[in-house]
């Protein structure tokens, strides 16, 4: 064989070995139509349906209940009290919408019963309760915050899941607790929550960047990408190309509903439903 015909055999080989490499490194988890028709073409409340003035706040039971009065689907997040209460809120700090400088998990939950949200007569409320609240009126999005109790919040989270009558996934930034549900709970679909890069916080950056691009998907294999809207990775778009359901987030108008699978959105009111549409 001539040399140049074999050097450009031996680019080839690699050129294959490579991009089977990164489909490996990005490959989505399967999941049947069946499993993704609760949440496919529908418009998730963030955070509830709340209020930009407050008087609604996020993850408040109100913002639940008038969110599954409408019919959306719901987005909301997970973690422990100091206690090992599965609680609903966002931050890892009460600083922003209590006004309290201390950490969640931090107060037991009795202390963070007493507590206001924005000012209002809602209080953080317990996990549970946002289930007893919605009644499986509309789909969930539970995203799994990461903190120092990882598997004990996925244990807690999936033994009320396990009870409850609805339509339900989970999310998450760390991977790990995505596959936590892989391994333990496969039949609820997963998903594997990213934006850019220079956006995380308290990652190191070779982890922010692989997460940024799907690189950690091999870790928990994710059966939908719920990307911040704006600009995708093409690594990103091979995982949705190989199958993960292409969810958006946080949407602040109608027109990024186009080419998703599904939208979570805050401050307007979308349709319940949107109707497929292609770039």
């Amino acid at each position: 064989m001539k040399t140049h015909e074999k050097l450009l055999l031996e680019a080839s080989l690699a050129g294959l070995a490579a991009l089977g490499g990164l489909v490996f490194l990005v490959a989505p988890g399967r999941a049947s139509k069946k499993d993704k028709k609760p949440f496919m073409y529908k418009n998730f409340a963030h955070r509830g349906l709340h209020k930009k003035d407050k008087t609604v706040p996020e993850n408040s039971l109100a913002a639940f209940e008038r969110a599954s009065s409408y019919g959306y689907g719901m987005e909301l997040d997970v973690q422990l009290s100091k206690d090992g209460q599965v609680v609903v809120f966002h931050d890892d700090t009460l600083n922003r919408v209590c006004g309290v400088d201390s950490r969640v998990d931090e107060k037991t939950y009795d202390e963070l019963s007493k507590i206001s949200l924005c000012g209002t007569t809602q209080t953080i409320p317990l996990f549970s309760e946002v289930l007893k609240t919605v009644r499986g009126r509309g789909p969930l999005i539970v995203e799994l915050k990461r903190g120092r109790r990882n598997i004990e919040l996925c244990e807690k989270t999936y033994a009320l899941l396990a009870e409850y009558r609805g339509d339900v996934c989970i999310e998450s930034f760390d991977p790990f607790i995505v596959a936590w549900f892989r391994f333990h709970a496969p039949e609820l679909l997963r998903g594997q929550l990213a934006m850019p890069a220079g956006r995380y916080e308290n990652f190191p950056k070779p982890l922010a960047f692989a997460l940024s691009h799907g690189l950690m998907n091999f870790v928990c294999r994710p059966q939908f990408m719920a990307y911040r809207i704006g600009h995708r990775p093409l690594t990103v778009h091979i995982a949705e190309m190989l199958g993960a359901m292409k969810v958006a987030w946080t949407s602040h108008e109608p027109k990024n509903e186009r080419g998703k699978d599904a939208v979570i959105f805050e401050f307007y009111k979308p349709s319940v439903k949107f109707a497929p549409k292609r770039k």
